[in-house]
């Protein structure tokens, strides 16, 4: 029997505000007819500004789809989900667009334009590179940003010059340049040694904290399971359980939390 939740009700854990994610009564399926697959099951869920949330669960329970779904990257076909106050379900295409700007995307593969430097692929993604007079400026953001996260060297290598943590550095860089409302970010640490995870975690954590950024992040990285506030588990496309860290880390024994828990 899956064991009941409810949202934490914390006070260091809800503001008063309106939840960044919330999501009500989804489901979602792949393919019709013979190929009909439901990949999520009537998921309930608030995120609030400055969390950060760690989505864990086995391989295929659909924790990437629920990502893209709060993405604005997938068409809701069933239930609600508002982003940052707005309503995702039967938005036009150029709306959506103008949410995913206040989007921070981390996924796994890179993509890199490797005919750029670290320094332009970052700029390509800052609001002022667009702007009359804003190259000099978003230069000079992006290298802060990079430098930030232990590339400070290597601004201006392109990616074929860079390791893969390096390039997975500046794929985050780039995620986190303008300061979004809401990073969602799958596997971030996966490529990166224990110093450069802590380091973007720890940024990360900055930004949630100080900057009331909301962060909900796919890992099985138990390196980081310090800087998050809460844990939900997602179990063959159901929301087995929500559970405050503190709760989670007491509820846990340590020596069996190994890489089986958090597997992707």
């Amino acid at each position: 029997m899956l064991e009941t939740f409810s949202a934490p009700t914390s006070q260091s854990l809800v503001s008063s505000t309106e939840p960044s994610v919330q999501i009500r009564n989804l489901n979602f399926h792949y393919g019709e007819g013979d190929l009909f697959k439901q990949v999520l099951f009537d998921i309930n869920l608030e995120i609030y500004s400055g969390q950060i949330v760690i989505l864990t669960g086995p391989s295929g329970s659909g924790k990437t789809t629920l990502l893209t779904l709060i993405g604005a990257l997938r068409t809701i076909q069933d239930g609600n989900l508002q982003i940052l106050g707005q309503e995702l379900k039967g938005l036009n295409p150029k709306k959506l667009v103008q949410i995913r700007k206040n989007i921070g995307f981390i996924f796994q593969a890179h993509n890199l334009f490797y005919s750029l430097t670290a320094r332009q692929n970052v700029m390509m993604s800052t609001d002022l590179f667009a702007h009359e007079g804003g190259n000099a400026m978003a230069a000079a953001k992006a290298a802060e940003i990079l430098g930030e996260l232990g590339l400070s060297e290597r601004v201006d290598y392109k990616p074929h010059a860079l390791s893969g943590g390096q390039k997975q550095r500046v794929a985050i860089a780039r995620a986190l340049v303008n300061r979004p409302n809401l990073i969602l970010a799958d596997e971030p640490t996966a490529a990166l040694d224990k110093k450069s995870g802590r380091n973007v975690v720890t940024l990360m954590q900055k930004m949630a904290k100080e900057e009331g950024i909301t962060i909900l992040m796919v890992t099985h990285d138990n390196r980081i399971l310090d800087v998050a506030d809460r844990i939900i588990n997602l179990v063959d496309g159901n929301l087995e359980s929500d559970n405050i860290i503190n709760n989670f880390s007491a509820s846990h024994d340590e020596a069996g939390m190994d890489s089986r828990t958090f597997m992707l």
